[in-house]
C-alpha cells in the first residue's frame, strides 16, 4: 500500500514514530541483558473493537511465546490518540511499557494540534508491523448505491452528507478531505475516538457514511455496502469491490501500524522488542489472520520504521498546507 505521491496523502497512514532521536543509543546492553523479566503492559491509544485493538490482541499469544512473559491489553483512547502518546512520553524507559502507534496520527497531531502533548519525534519507533487501506461504506439500506451516487448528492447539497471516522486528523479524517478535494465535494466530518465506536453510529443512522478500514469490511458484511477502497488496484481478498481511482477518485491511503516506547528506552531493549516482533510477523497462524481480517501485512525495523516516518512528514506538511489552501 505505499504510495507517497502528494496527492496520496491518505498513503500515510499509520504507524510509525520518529525514534532517531538516539539519546539512549549507548549503555544498553546492561539493562537489556536480562530483559523482559516481568510483564509488559501493551497499550492501545484508541477503543477496544477497532483495528490496532483487534492486532494487539491478535498478537497477545505469539508476542508472550517470543518474550517469554504476560503481555496485558490496556485501552486508553482520547484525542484521537494524542492522550496516550502524550502519556508514553512521560513514561519509564525500562520496555515495560509498550504503546501502539498509527501513521499519519502520531505526526498530524502534533502539527493540527497546540495540546497534543508530545511531538512525533518524541515517540521511539520499535517496528511498523500492519497496514490498512480506507474504505467508504454506508449503510446497506443507504440511498447511495454507487460512488456516483454519493457524490452527487454531495455536490446537490454541500456539506449535508456526514461521513463519520476514527479521530481528528487520522488516516480516517484526511481520508475524507482528500476525497472532498479529489470529487469536488463538501461533506461533514465527524470524529469519533475509535473504529469501534464509529461503527455504530454508522449502523445507527448517526452518520451517513463512514470511512473506515478494510477490516470492516468482514465484519459488518451484508448491513453495509461499500463505495470504494483506496488502493491503487482492486484487493486480491475482495476483487469485487472498487477502487476510487477505476471511479475517476484520486485516492489512495490508509492507517500503518506499529508499537512504540518511550523516547529514553535503550536501544538494545527496542532491538528485543523488534526482533520478537518481526519473529510474530513470520507466524503462519498470524499471517493468517492478518489475511482474513484485511490487514497488510508491513516489516519495519526501528530504522526503516523511523525513515518512512519522517518521509511522511514530510509529505504530509506539503499535502495539509494545500489542503487548507484550498
Amino acid at each position: 500500500m505505499k504510495r507517497i505521491a502528494k496527492a496520496t496523502m491518505a498513503t500515510l497512514a499509520t504507524g510509525a514514530l520518529l525514534v532517531g532521536c538516539g539519546s539512549s543509543a549507548g549503555g544498553g546492553e546492561e539493562a537489556a541483558a536480562n530483559y523482559p523479566e516481568r510483564p509488559i503492559d501493551y497499550v492501545i491509544a484508541f477503543d477496544a473493537g477497532g483495528e490496532s485493538d483487534i492486532t494487539a490482541r491478535l498478537q497477545q499469544a505469539p508476542l508472550q511465546e517470543a518474550l517469554g512473559v504476560d503481555i496485558s491489553i490496556t485501552n486508553k483512547p482520547g484525542g484521537g490518540g494524542a492522550l496516550g502518546w502524550s502519556e508514553l512520553t512521560r513514561t519509564a524507559p525500562d520496555g515495560y511499557t509498550i504503546m501502539g502507534h498509527n501513521l499519519p496520527h502520531i505526526i498530524v497531531q502534533p502539527m493540527m494540534r497546540d495540546d497534543a502533548g508530545y511531538e512525533t519525534e518524541q515517540l521511539k519507533q520499535v517496528y511498523i508491523f500492519q497496514s490498512t487501506p480506507n474504505v467508504l461504506m454506508v449503510p446497506a439500506d443507504s440511498p447511495y448505491k454507487t460512488l456516483d451516487d454519493f457524490i452527487a448528492a454531495a455536490k446537490a447539497d454541500p456539506g449535508a452528507i456526514s461521513v463519520g471516522g476514527s479521530g481528528t486528523y487520522g488516516a480516517n479524517h484526511i481520508g475524507v478531505l482528500q476525497l472532498n478535494e479529489a470529487a469536488g465535494i463538501d461533506t461533514t466530518y465527524t470524529p469519533f475516538s475509535g473504529t469501534g465506536a464509529a461503527t455504530p453510529a454508522l449502523l445507527g443512522g448517526h452518520v451517513d457514511a463512514l470511512m473506515t478500514y478494510t477490516p470492516m469490511i468482514n465484519q459488518l458484511g451484508d448491513q453495509v455496502r461499500v463505495l470504494g477502497v483506496a488502493t491503487e488496484e482492486p484487493m486480491e481478498q475482495i476483487p469485487d469491490i472498487p477502487t476510487f481511482t477505476s471511479q475517476e477518485v484520486d485516492l489512495v491511503g490508509g492507517a500503518y501500524r506499529g508499537v512504540a516506547v518511550p523516547p529514553d528506552t535503550p536501544d538494545a531493549i527496542v532491538g528485543e522488542l523488534a526482533a520478537a516482533i518481526e519473529e510474530v510477523n513470520q507466524d503462519p497462524e498470524l499471517v493468517e489472520k492478518f489475511n482474513e481480517q484485511l490487514f497488510v501485512l508491513e516489516n519495519m525495523g526501528p530504522e526503516e520504521a523511523t525513515e518512512f516516518t519522517q518521509e511522511r512528514k514530510e509529505v504530509l506538511t506539503e499535502l495539509l498546507g494545500d489542503l487548507e489552501e484550498a
